[in-house]
């Protein structure tokens, strides 16, 4: 004949706070353990955002530079086109005082 046994243990008070500060143990090697990966992992994010900006530094510097002297480019075409705006202005006004001047000389010549 088989005979189920009910042999549960019985949890006891002393029994019941060995297991609990267990598992408080375990929870705190656990919080532990992730506090470290956590830290390991953010020194590693560290040291690739150090060397992503020393990267970006590098290339804004030669940005910087490359505009620079496409400034300085721009500013002596904008001085060569002041001149030259400043050449057809004198050339043109020269024309037109001239026209005026054959103008007026024919006028006084047609009435004389």
């Amino acid at each position: 004949m088989v005979v189920m046994a009910d042999e549960r243990p019985s949890w006891t008070d002393e029994r019941l706070d060995d297991l609990s500060n267990r598992v408080d143990d375990l929870g705190r090697r656990v919080d532990a353990g992730f506090a470290e990966l956590r830290a390991g992992m953010n020194a590693r994010f560290d040291q690739q955002d150090a060397k992503w900006e020393a990267r970006f530094d590098k290339q804004d510097a030669k940005w910087e530079a490359r505009f620079d002297k496409q400034d300085a480019q721009l500013e002596r075409l904008q001085d060569r086109m002041d001149s030259f705006q400043l050449t057809l202005l004198l050339f043109f006004g020269g024309m037109i005082a001239a026209l005026i001047a054959t103008l007026t000389a024919v006028g006084l010549a047609a009435f004389a």
